[in-house]
């Protein structure tokens, strides 16, 4: 009798404990959620986001707040988040360069696989490799050959070492066997304003933020990053099909959350993200830009994915740390 009744006792106690946390899950989320966009204002990760929060907010029933925090390439806001309470309402926007920057800077002061929760992926979008109307190169060939008889000559934009816009940088210069100089800014949107006053001859952005620069005449495009044209940019050819064959780099925004939040609020995060994502007003929308919406089929599967990019960015940034 005595056993019975300190198991049930035992069973009882359990309960108490469990049940606060079931219902606080169940109640997720009862106040507002923050995104942080470890970037200025203005580029695609922050367009993005806003554009998520909106609808986020609708399918959740809270406010979605988006709150910049640019800086290092990116790595102060992400380790705010890191450090963040893991409770679903502090999530951090990215880019590539949340993956790369690690690789390339030891002292990142986070690691994108331990430190954080994936929920999805949320687009990919094509590169281009722009510059200044008054650069004498139109092509990808003439700016190669001019690179090669002066090295370091050609400079070029991008919001720091790892970012997206360095990566292609660097990849493109290891290709071509050149050296380009690299300016170093707090965000894309900052290097695009110097790109298009001419405190810098290039760089590779993204086509959804560099399109409207284009169109006006106040930026040239040389060539874009992917194996195939842009829909955007119809009449720019490829950097592949224009000197340096088999060259590729495609950029990708997501969504994660701070390592040790619930399963269930992961998975209800996902959920609410694809269904806002789902929405054909919001597909056209940013496809009218040049970028496609792509959300993981689970944020296990979005895991995957980014050990994978990992593992490349660690390939590409060791030969690079042995160089310099």
């Amino acid at each position: 009798m005595i056993r019975r009744l300190t198991l049930a006792s035992m069973a009882i106690l359990g309960l108490s404990f469990l049940t606060p946390l079931t219902s606080a899950l169940a109640a997720y989320p009862d106040k507002p959620i923050r995104i942080v966009v470890p970037l200025a204002p203005g580029g695609t990760v922050d367009m993005v986001a806003r554009l998520i929060s909106k609808g986020l907010g609708q399918e959740l029933g809270q406010s979605v707040i988006v709150e910049n925090k640019a800086g290092a390439s990116g790595l102060i806001g992400t380790r705010e988040v890191a450090r963040a309470a893991p409770d679903g309402y502090t999530l951090l926007a990215v880019a590539n360069t949340f993956v790369s920057a690690p690789a390339f800077v030891p002292e990142a002061g986070y690691d994108p696989l331990k430190d954080f929760a994936p929920i999805t992926q949320t687009c990919q979008i094509p590169m281009v490799l722009v510059a200044h109307p008054s650069l004498p190169q139109n092509t990808v060939t003439a700016l190669i050959e001019d690179a090669r008889a002066n090295p370091g000559k050609i400079s070029f934009g991008s919001s720091g070492v790892g970012s997206t816009g360095y990566i292609a940088a660097e990849l493109f210069s290891r290709q071509a066997n050149i050296e380009m100089l690299g300016v170093a800014y707090k965000g894309n949107a900052q290097a695009l304003t110097d790109l298009v006053g001419g405190q810098v001859m290039t760089m590779f952005d993204q086509v959804s933020t560099s399109a409207p620069y284009i169109k006006s005449n106040k930026l040239k495009p040389i060539a874009v990053t992917t194996q195939t044209r842009s829909v955007l940019l119809p009449d720019v050819p490829t950097i592949a099909e224009s000197g340096l064959p088999g060259y590729e780099d495609v950029t990708f925004n997501a969504i994660l959350a701070p390592a040790g939040t619930p399963a269930e609020v992961v998975d209800k995060l996902h959920g609410a993200i694809a269904k806002v994502l789902a929405q054909p007003a919001l597909r056209e929308q940013l496809g009218a830009q040049g970028i496609e919406v792509k959300v993981s089929a689970t944020p296990a599967e979005f895991g995957q994915y980014l050990a994978e990019s990992q593992k490349k960015y660690r390939g590409i940034a060791g030969p690079v740390a042995s160089t310099n």
